[in-house]
């Protein structure tokens, strides 16, 4: 295990904290820009106001690194009104209460993030459901490897499309 994973913990997001997390969200649309995800994010989302949102609903976390903020992530209990209808497909379950992780955000030198937030996510519920963009390659392939099921498409409350899982562990 290396230095950064023993130094890594993962807390609720402050409102101290908006600066740094749109420094994270800066860093990781950078990445997707380089891995040819141009659409995602577009027009200033995610702005310092859907983070404030988050953290009023008690659903935002940020992964610290020693001192410094080094990824975020949104943990939203059920339900989210965007998964109220899937097309081309069905939810695993849906029925039972959920979370859905959104937002999450990294620098390109913190590694093993997606593994640190599905390590927490689990321990809160079994019943995890989480989108993207079909462009998002990246987050698709970290995805489909946690163990989450393809289940169709969403659409965001503009219309846009998404790419829908959920996975449910016993």
């Amino acid at each position: 295990m290396n230095e950064q994973a023993l130094s890594r913990q993962i807390r609720p997001a402050a409102e101290a904290d908006i600066p740094a997390i749109l420094e994270v969200m800066a860093a990781a649309k950078a990445i997707m820009r380089a891995d040819g995800n141009l659409h995602q994010w577009a027009d200033g989302y995610p702005a310092a106001e859907h983070i404030a949102a988050d953290i009023i609903r008690n659903g935002a976390f940020v992964i610290q690194d020693g001192k410094d903020i080094s990824a975020y992530f949104a943990f939203l209990a059920s339900p989210e009104p965007t998964y109220a209808r899937i097309y081309g497909g069905a939810w695993l379950d849906d029925s039972l209460p959920y979370h859905v992780i959104h937002r999450i955000a990294s620098k390109p030198d913190a590694h093993g993030i997606f593994r640190d937030i599905m390590q927490f996510a689990f321990r809160h519920d079994p019943n995890i459901r989480i989108d993207t963009h079909r462009d998002n390659r990246i987050m698709q392939h970290n995805i489909l490897k946690h163990g989450f099921s393809y289940c169709g498409i969403i659409l965001l409350a503009n219309g846009d499309e998404r790419l829908a899982y959920q996975r449910i562990d016993d």
